[in-house]
């Protein structure tokens, strides 16, 4: 008959899907029709000629999603954690000015709030791309507290079950952005008024991206979109296209306030200035003297001292400077007339006196930051983690976080510098490295999820994280011994970091059995968690009260008690478990004489056990005491 009969393969025996079939056709036809949930049968409507559906009182513009109220309000729910310092994992502890802190950044983001805010200089972070594959928070990341630490198995798991944000489940940039919403929220809080936000993203995510930075830091303050080529070879096997590029959004907290760093000039930059009349300004390159559009700069005449006459500029040009101010600079050197003195004349122009450094651009070259093989490599070298390519698809060179902090922290005004999506802690290696170089101390905030890798040697990516930095740092120390080659000034570098992990709050909630009611109240005299230490419950103090978790805790014992000041007397603590009658007057009166020799300008607060004192009367005497000598802030836990 000449017309072929087309073979229909039916699958597991299943008869076939006539409405995924007719879906399929209709979204091809009419693709805005769809979004993540489905068939907008309106929009369809509307596509197909419906008129009676143009009411357009809910339209507005702007990106929403299912979730997104709940996302706004997660931002505002205070966390029940606090952060447990771990100085047997840490570096320096005792002095160093760096943080890295293992939990769920969600939570970590909200109780660094009163420590932080308005205190960070740059932020950079390299979320999850959302590639349709795992980005590993819990199905319940939206929740609370609980849900991590279940995840941690700190808690009773329940059967809540920790998975991936996948194609299947029909949600999937919805549940990316309800994931990203929040965090970016906190995020701007923590920055400065001249601070700034870096953050990488890939096609996937980012015109979402880039919507949820408008509506939180502002439109008005979004500074560029960068375009970073990430490797160095194209990818023969792409179907469409070798996808070369990543893209890093950059906003900033108040873009009238925030103004970027300069980077370093190249040596192609400097190698045009010479010297050849030993100018003792230094190097220089000659310039045009003629210019358009100078009108009142004149047409003279010049006469070079060889004797040649220079008429004029060429037609349609002006000489850029007046005759008078052209003869002053002659007089002081400023004018290059050739060896001969033949030369039509050209102004000196002084590398001293021009930008010392470059405007940043917003396409970067591997071959100036780095690329994604190169930070593979450093990674394996750092953490002996051979397999690391899998745990880190796309990891971030420290050349090119390096170029960030250069830009966004620049060794002029180095401050903190904060990555909750930290993973393998380029950034902690990258601020190691530039402080280094440039002699200055920038301080960072790691955050990272204990992320299962199923490998032994490092069993989630906050170990991988730890490791890369003392690697790195131990690298840095060997450095350092040749200093005076590698240091602009004295500085020693702060290799060190404090580790602290998320957990429970250590003061008990009160659950109270409404069947027994005295017993409740009996069995909640003693306020603090079972098996907590002094150093937890101070390193709490100080997240509630606002203080930064870097400042130094000294201790004094008195009659067998320790004794804390914190942050130089800001905050002083006395948190045995018992406090007799008789040892209240030695503990007052050393406090107070230890708060005489600090003089802190602040308010002082002094923090006790609530069930230390075995008796009102012995609590009463210590606050009278304090505060008959100036310290009127005396509270109990």
């Amino acid at each position: 008959m000449g017309s072929e009969m087309k073979k229909v393969e039916l699958e597991d025996g299943q008869s076939a899907d006539i409405v995924s079939e007719n879906i399929s056709k209709l979204k091809e036809l009419f693709p805005d029709a769809f979004s993540e949930g489905g068939v907008n049968f309106d929009t369809l409507r509307q596509l197909l000629g419906d008129a009676s559906v143009l009411d357009e009182g809910e339209e507005k513009y702007g990106l929403n999603w299912h979730g997104k109220k709940k996302a706004r309000q997660i931002a505002l729910t205070p966390s029940t954690g606090t952060l447990l310092p771990c100085p047997d994992e840490s570096v320096d502890w005792d002095t160093t000015q760096n943080l890295f802190i293992e939990g769920d950044n969600l939570e970590v983001l909200k109780l660094l709030q009163k420590s932080y805010a308005n205190k960070v200089k740059m932020i950079y972070i390299d979320p999850p791309y959302n590639t349709g594959k795992e980005f590993i928070y819990p199905d319940k990341f939206q929740e609370n507290l609980d849900t991590y630490l279940k995840y941690t198995g700190q808690v009773d798991d329940d059967g809540v079950k920790f998975s991936s944000n996948t194609e299947t489940t029909g949600r999937k940039h919805a549940n990316w952005l309800s994931m990203m919403y929040p965090r970016l929220r906190l995020a701007k809080n923590l920055l400065q008024q001249d601070g700034v936000i870096f953050i990488s993203i890939d096609d996937n995510e980012q015109s979402n991206l880039k919507k949820i930075c408008d509506e939180i830091f502002g439109e008005e303050n979004f500074i560029d979109t960068v375009i970073w080529q990430k490797v160095y070879a194209p990818k023969s096997s792409a179907k469409h296209f070798s996808q070369d590029h990543d893209f890093i959004l950059v906003y900033a907290k108040n873009s009238d306030e925030w103004m970027p760093g300069l980077l370093p000039r190249t040596e192609a930059q400097n190698s045009k200035y010479k010297n050849p009349d030993d100018d003792p300004r230094g190097p220089w390159r000659p310039n045009n003297l003629a210019a358009r559009n100078y009108y009142s700069k004149g047409t003279y005449s010049i006469t070079c001292p060889s004797g040649r006459v220079v008429e004029g500029p060429p037609r349609g040009l002006y000489w850029k400077y007046s005759e008078e101010k052209f003869w002053e600079m002659d007089k002081d050197n400023r004018i290059w007339w050739g060896q001969d003195g033949n030369n039509v004349p050209a102004p000196k122009i002084f590398l001293s006196e021009v930008m010392q450094g470059r405007v940043p651009q917003t396409l970067w070259k591997f071959e100036d930051v780095g690329h994604t093989q190169e930070a593979k490599r450093d990674l394996v070298d750092k953490v002996e983690f051979a397999t690391s390519g899998s745990v880190f698809e796309t990891p971030k060179p420290t050349r090119l976080i390096k170029r960030m902090l250069q830009i966004g922290c620049p060794k002029e005004d180095p401050g903190i510098v904060l990555d909750f999506f930290s993973g393998s802690c380029s950034t902690a290696d990258a601020v190691f490295q530039l402080n280094l170089e440039e002699g200055v101390n920038r301080r960072f905030i790691m955050v990272q999820l204990p992320e299962p890798t199923g490998y032994e040697d490092y069993e989630t990516i906050a170990d991988i994280g730890k490791t890369r930095i003392k690697s790195s740092a131990s690298r840095i120390r060997i450095a350092a011994e040749n200093a005076e080659d590698l240091l602009t000034e004295n500085v020693e570098v702060d290799v060190g970091f404090r580790v602290f992990k998320l957990g429970g709050s250590n003061i008990q909630a009160w659950n109270p059995d409404r069947t027994d009611l005295e017993a409740s109240l009996l069995s909640h005299e003693e306020h603090l968690i079972e098996g907590r230490t002094e150093q937890d419950v101070l390193y709490e103090l100080l997240l509630k009260r606002g203080v930064d978790l870097a400042v130094p805790i000294e201790s004094r014992e008195v009659s067998g008690k320790n004794i804390y000041s914190i942050g130089y007397g800001v905050l002083f603590a006395c948190l045995d478990e018992s406090i007799s009658r008789e040892q209240v007057e030695d503990i007052a009166q050393a406090i107070i004489a230890w708060h005489g020799e600090l003089a802190p300008s602040s308010d002082t607060h002094v923090f006790f056990r609530d069930s230390a004192f075995r008796d009102d009367v012995s609590k009463t005497n210590m606050a009278a005491i304090l505060e008959q000598n100036g310290i009127t802030h005396v509270r109990s836990l």
